[in-house]
Parts: C-alpha cells; sequence; structure tokens
C-alpha cells in the first residue's frame, strides 16, 4: 500500500516542467538587462567623447582666430584628433559649423567656483549667451555631485600653455626660437607610446603667450614635421594635493558631467597639478 502511493506523493513530471517554465524567461531576462546596461554604458561614453571633441573644434576656432580649416592649423588638427577617436563625421560638421556661426557672436566668457568633498577645488569655465540658463544648468550640476559654489582661485594660478609637435632632432632648434623671444617660460618634452610622436610642452605668463607663440610659429613654418597642437591659458593648480581612489573617482563623473553642458568649454581641478605648470 505504501508503495502504490509513491508516484502520487512525488509528481516528478510537474515539478520537472514547473522549473523549466521559471527558468527559460528569467535567463532570457537577464541577458537583455546585461546587454542594454552595456549599450548605455557605451553609449555614455560615446555621448562624453564627441561633446569633448566639439568643444575641442570650437576653442580651437576660437583660439586660432578662424573657423576655416586652412586659416586655421589648430583648428585642422582638433577635427583630425576627432576623426582619429571614431567622431562621426555629421558631429564634426555640425560642431564646424556651430565655430562658422559663432565667429561673430562667441557669447560672454564667465566662470564659476566650486568645491567638492571639502578640499577640491573646481573652476568651470563657459561661454554662452544665456547666463541664467547657464548659472542653473551648472548648479543642478554641483548640486546632483554633492558639490557647491565657492571661492577657489586662490588655489590656482594661469598660465599660458602651448603644446608643439616635432622631430626630437628639431627640439633643440624650437628651444632656442623659443628663447630668441625673450619671453619667461618653462619647457619639458613629452612623447605618446601609442601614437609615435613626441613634442614640446612650454608653459608661460599669460601676458606673454602671444609673443611666445608668434616667435615659435615663424620656426614651425619652416619645418614640416612641427605643429602647434594646443595653446590656451590653463588654471593651474598651485601645490599637488593628496586624495584617495573615491574621491578622484568622483571628481571625474562630476568633470564629465559638466564637461557634456555645451556652454562649458573647460573644467580645471585641483588634483590636476602639472610640475611644469606649477613652476613658480
Amino acid at each position: 500500500m505504501l508503495r502504490s502511493r509513491l508516484p502520487t506523493a512525488w509528481p516528478r513530471a510537474s515539478y520537472a516542467r514547473s522549473f523549466s517554465k521559471s527558468s527559460a524567461p528569467l535567463s532570457g531576462h537577464n541577458k537583455w538587462s546585461k546587454i542594454k546596461q552595456r549599450k548605455g554604458a557605451e553609449d555614455a561614453k560615446k555621448s562624453i567623447l564627441y561633446g569633448k571633441a566639439a568643444n575641442d573644434i570650437l576653442a580651437a576656432a576660437r583660439n586660432g582666430g578662424s573657423p576655416i580649416l586652412e586659416e586655421n592649423s589648430m583648428l585642422a588638427t582638433a577635427v583630425r584628433r576627432a576623426k582619429d577617436a571614431g567622431v562621426p563625421k555629421e558631429n564634426i560638421e555640425n560642431a564646424l559649423l556651430k565655430a562658422s556661426k559663432s565667429k561673430n557672436d562667441n557669447g560672454q566668457a564667465v566662470s564659476y567656483e566650486a568645491m567638492m568633498h571639502g578640499s577640491v577645488g573646481i573652476i568651470i569655465e563657459c561661454r554662452t549667451n544665456n547666463i541664467n540658463r547657464t548659472i542653473n544648468n551648472v548648479r543642478e550640476i554641483l548640486n546632483r555631485h554633492g558639490a557647491r559654489q565657492a571661492p577657489v582661485k586662490f588655489m590656482f594660478r594661469q598660465r599660458g600653455y602651448l603644446k608643439i609637435a616635432l622631430d626630437s632632432n628639431d627640439i633643440e632648434d624650437l628651444f632656442n626660437a623659443a628663447e630668441s623671444t625673450q619671453c619667461a617660460f618653462d619647457f619639458d618634452e613629452w612623447e605618446d607610446d601609442s601614437g609615435g610622436s613626441r613634442g614640446i610642452e612650454l608653459a608661460c605668463s599669460p601676458d606673454e603667450l602671444f609673443k611666445l607663440e608668434d616667435g615659435l610659429r615663424q620656426y614651425i613654418q619652416q619645418d614640416a614635421n612641427a605643429e602647434i597642437l594646443v595653446r590656451e591659458v590653463r588654471w593651474a593648480p598651485l601645490e599637488e594635493q593628496g586624495s584617495t581612489d573615491d574621491e578622484k573617482d568622483s571628481v571625474s563623473n562630476l568633470v564629465e558631467a559638466l564637461e557634456e553642458d555645451e556652454d562649458v568649454t573647460r573644467v580645471s581641478t585641483s588634483l590636476e597639478y602639472s610640475s611644469l605648470l606649477g613652476n613658480a
């Protein structure tokens, strides 16, 4: 009697079907969720990359004096970097169109100061035709990331900066050309292992940046391998600042969020100390 009841006490077939019904759709759902999450992360990275490329193009058009590629070597370099980074042609053309339209209406240059983690200074440089919109956007981003507006420029100083690509055999000649301008400057060599390019970086007083660049440009025009990659005035931290990995990550996330805003042209933090720019 006991043995005859075992099949009804343990409905094996019913248990197997129940397991099959619950596992298959759950597995598919998890796989699709992971795909969506991964795609979302990749799209966010692309958005940041495209935004930075557009800002670089606009800054190069503004600093180089022309929105026309043939008349502005800095702009041509920015466009080439965007192409090499995989930025779509349409995005590059839109940035060039925006640079052309803003030639006579660059908007107003404004900057905002902020503090994060009680000690990390942040300077946000913007160019806008609507200050209320810009400050509201900046405040919202700062609040979302746990930062607040506060005076921090005492942690920085402004430095003129030039980054030039050239053959290693020509570095001494370019250095001599820089000395001939009689500008006071600091310099360092740089090398990009992945791209195989190298050159020299120079830092000077913002007031002497144009004079230094003008003197070097005369040399560069005679050297087919030399090219000015970056020319700008930067906010340089006065001192090297210690921080935890978590603090660095959260500050980096804030910087990326700020740079996504179309009015933000550059973000500087006190964590970005450079011995070249920090020299007294």
